[in-house]
């Protein structure tokens, strides 16, 4: 059996590397805003997925999140680094799924830059809560899936296609290489 990628005329598939590739991750999270993040990726237990707000994506490609230290989140962290961040920005595109480690601190200055006053729900004595830690993902390996002219071009090309009957679509995925 053929994949689409195979019944159309385009190339779809665009792997990307080092500066590129952190380009991608971080428009397509930045577009997103939210990912589940899932723990114990190698322990043998059930995964543990829940979603979480990304503060910020730095331009090395580091994910950071805030998160308290009595959670069940920080504590399989401690004992299984490997995560899990799967991203979805829209219906149709701007996809990512990225595998990495994470390392926890209670770096104040960090927790300083990343504070934003709705996270008082969760830290009730806000940025000085003695709770707060930084959570810092370095993304080790990634995938993406996401169009390559936007929303309304995929979808008139996907419209197109239904019409013809024929595979005329707009996206592009591939691998993005981390270089470290």
């Amino acid at each position: 059996m053929d994949s689409i990628n195979q019944q159309q005329p385009e190339d779809n598939i665009q792997n990307l590397h080092g500066e590129d590739a952190n380009k991608k991750i971080k428009e397509l999270a930045e577009q997103a805003k939210s990912c589940f993040f899932i723990t114990n990726i190698k322990t043998g237990v059930p995964l543990s997925i829940r979603p979480m707000s990304v503060q910020k994506i730095d331009d090395q490609g580091f994910f950071w999140f805030l998160s308290a230290d009595d959670s069940h989140k920080n504590e399989e962290v401690s004992h299984d680094p490997f995560v899990h961040l799967l991203f979805q920005g829209s219906a149709h595109s701007d996809f990512l799924n990225i595998y990495g480690l994470a390392e926890i601190s209670k770096d104040k200055e960090k927790i300083k830059e990343l504070w934003e006053p709705i996270l008082k729900t969760w830290f009730t004595e806000g940025e000085d809560d003695s709770r707060i830690t930084v959570i810092k993902v370095e993304p080790t390996e990634g995938y993406y899936w996401d169009n390559k002219h936007g929303n309304a071009i995929a979808l008139l090309k996907q419209t197109a296609g239904a019409v013809i009957g024929k595979t005329i679509d707009d996206s592009v995925e591939g691998k993005l290489e981390i270089e470290e």
